[in-house]
């Protein structure tokens, strides 16, 4: 069965290789000057719909998010914060029972969900979110990453509060199944209905856009950059290393959230310590800065300079990169964590709480740290002063200049890191947007090929197409799918208010017992 799948998968990919090269030995730059013009149109197009602005410069998107996070903060009781150690418990395995109904440990729920949202947003986002925003960004960053917490917490706990265990004991859960299920409940199946498949669309288009195509763009761009830049085999040739990843991704997606989670659970740790090892030893070198850096980040966010008119521009970056970054409040995570093994849909909920806080408020506050203290030790590159301030567009290679101004040779690791980075994040996307296209289509071994085989076409090209349409595309998609889930998420938070009250009761009375 499994060579089975290795072939089918390689006989639809090899149409796409031959036409590659017909088109690579071709006038005009190629496949990957083919593809720019084709996606350039498209994603000004969804851009200009997703992103439609409420005031001049503040796109309704942002405030739906921030909103609804402040509101489900308050609502929960501050879960984000009085949840946070009995997380680190269950995750930890102190409350697992063996026999509950589900295809994953807690742990590997978290390590596949994180591996969707730790990704190169986390690096080359940042980049962006600084470039742009100044400093202050980075403190509007780490606010959002706290308020959105409580946005994670919410939608998980609706996903396993109304996922599908099938007879073959896999699970299916997330959005499309509480708005569609939970909104029937109380009389709205119509609207819950239509919601759940918008939903699913625009979750499908997320995973071939910020989940896919975004992440193997930015992985392609660095190595590049390590192999020679312009003299590098793969200038001009992206699609030939995204050609490789696409069948290493469809290697992996073929065995489903368990092989999905093996692989997550072992990468997930690996990457992160390698990239904070890295910057650790950044921010150690420039250690006697770091006060200044900090001073920078608090004085940027309230009294910002920054192009896009100040305090508004700044927190707008912040929050935009935040949003990007840890998704809460678009309910992707939600799909992954409905696989959990347990019968206390809470408690998965409350394990989510730590993704936007190792995602956002560690991963993305020491990438920020690192781009701003290398500026400021004088040794660094000039993000501040660079023509990205003209309106360029900041990608990897901000960051990992960054890191090579006091490791010279960390970029040709970070590249590593990012090709981790980007293959841990492609194949939960990958989960996401199956999920949601079997719900729309049917969960069938056909319609799961076909999705699959879709998925890993558009990492071929991604690797070719320009950071600015894939970026601009990836945002657009992902931003969608919080119209629906945060509406839903509104109307459904009451359920999820009795549901915690009533577990934190039994976890303080004794009848959630504690395994040590």
């Amino acid at each position: 069965m499994f060579k089975k799948h290795i072939l089918f998968l390689a006989s639809l990919l090899t149409p796409i290789l031959a036409f590659a090269q017909e088109e690579q030995a071709s006038d005009e730059g190629g496949v990957d000057a083919m593809l720019q013009r084709i996606f350039e149109p498209i994603t000004a197009f969804v851009e200009s719909v997703i992103f439609a602005e409420v005031v001049d410069g503040v796109p309704f998107v942002l405030p739906w998010l921030i909103i609804g996070a402040i509101v489900f903060t308050f609502y929960m009781g501050f879960i984000n914060i009085r949840g946070f150690k009995h997380a680190l418990d269950v995750v930890r395995g102190k409350y697992d029972d063996p026999d509950d109904e589900g295809e994953v440990s807690h742990f590997q729920a978290l390590t596949a969900a994180l591996s969707g949202t730790v990704g190169v947003g986390n690096i080359a986002g940042v980049a962006a979110a600084v470039s742009l925003g100044g400093p202050g960004a980075t403190f509007w960053m780490i606010f959002a990453g706290l308020l959105g917490m409580t946005s994670k917490f919410t939608e998980v706990s609706l996903g396993l509060m109304y996922r599908n265990v099938n007879a073959d004991g896999s699970v299916s859960g997330g959005p499309m199944y509480y708005l569609d299920k939970g909104l029937k409940e109380k009389g709205w199946g119509v609207l819950g209905k239509v919601l759940a498949v918008m939903f699913a669309v625009f979750c499908i288009g997320g995973s071939v856009g910020g989940g896919n195509m975004v992440q193997i763009n930015q992985a392609t761009s660095q190595l590049i950059a390590v192999t020679g830049g312009t003299e590098s085999f793969f200038y001009g040739r992206g699609w030939i290393f995204g050609l490789v990843i696409a069948v290493i991704v469809g290697l992996i997606i073929i065995g489903g959230i368990k092989s999905i989670a093996r692989v997550t659970e072992r990468i997930v740790p690996f990457m992160v310590g390698i990239y904070l090892v890295g910057a650790l030893i950044v921010l150690g070198y420039h250690f006697t800065d770091i006060p200044a850096a900090f001073g920078s980040i608090l004085s940027g966010a309230f009294n910002a300079d920054a192009m896009y008119g100040g305090f508004i521009g700044v927190l707008i970056q912040g929050f935009r990169r935040s949003a990007f970054s840890n998704e809460a409040g678009v309910g992707s995570a939600s799909i992954a964590h409905s696989a959990a093994k347990t019968d206390e849909p809470i408690s998965e909920g409350i394990v989510a709480l730590l993704e936007p806080f190792i995602d956002t408020v560690v991963i993305c506050t020491i990438t920020a740290l690192v781009i701003i203290i290398t500026n400021y030790g004088g040794n660094g590159p000039e993000w501040a002063n660079s023509g990205l301030q003209a309106g360029e567009f900041a990608d990897i290679s901000i960051t990992s200049a960054a890191f090579g101004s006091v490791i010279s040779w960390f970029p040709t690791v970070l590249a590593f890191a990012v090709i981790l980075f980007a293959l841990s994040t492609m194949i939960s996307w990958s989960y996401y947007g199956l999920k949601c296209w079997t719900y729309l289509f049917g969960e069938s071994k056909l319609n799961e090929n076909i999705y699959k085989v879709i998925f890993c076409v558009f990492v071929v090209i991604g690797s070719a197409i320009s950071a600015r349409a894939v970026f601009g595309f990836g945002d657009a998609m992902i931003f969608a799918m919080c119209f629906p889930n945060v509406l839903g998420l509104y109307l459904l938070m009451p359920n999820v208010r009795r549901a915690l009250k009533d577990y934190m009761a039994r976890v303080k009375s004794g009848e959630i017992k504690r395994v040590d």
